[in-house]
């Protein structure tokens, strides 16, 4: 299985630049605050995850936490491409529909290589009926844009 997305929507939640460009620059900080403070961390009352991936572009090695929902699968995590509600796919999810294998997280202070696929047909529509179970908040996601926001499955390998 591979990462597949749907096109960009035409609508979705805008972040201002300046927001953009903050979060770029205190990357290197919210990894640190990962490694330092992760067990405790939580959005949207989920834990987090470090997720690296290779960027779809440069090649180069890219990081970003996110909140995680458990699968029925063991070994394997669930996480969701929402990017707050935007138009556009987030950049992790970009990285992985072109390099699906080439993925590590670090979670609970332990680092595990991983496999993406997308959650598609039933399959995604339980997941997301859980997500929204357990954290509300990603249900106003699916108003706020005409996207199709990925779910994406995290498989050990």
């Amino acid at each position: 299985m591979s990462v597949t997305v749907g096109p960009k929507g035409k609508r979705g939640a805008e972040f201002p630049p300046v927001a953009r460009s903050l979060i770029r620059a205190l990357a290197p900080v919210n990894v640190w605050m990962f490694r330092r403070f992760g067990r405790r961390m939580r959005v949207q009352g989920r834990p987090l995850l470090l997720l690296t991936t290779r960027g779809a572009k440069t090649g180069l090695p890219r990081r970003t936490t996110l909140g995680w929902f458990t699968d029925d699968r063991p070994g394997s995590w669930i996480v969701v491409g929402s990017n707050g509600g935007a138009a556009a796919h987030p950049a992790w999810v970009i990285n992985l529909v072109r390099h699906p294998s080439d993925a590590s997280i670090e979670v609970d202070g332990k680092t595990y290589r991983v496999r993406a696929e997308s959650l598609s047909g039933a399959e995604r529509e339980r997941a997301w009926k859980k997500i929204v179970e357990l954290a509300p908040g990603y249900g106003k996601y699916t108003e706020q844009t005409d996207r199709v926001i990925p779910v994406i499955r995290l498989v050990r390998t």
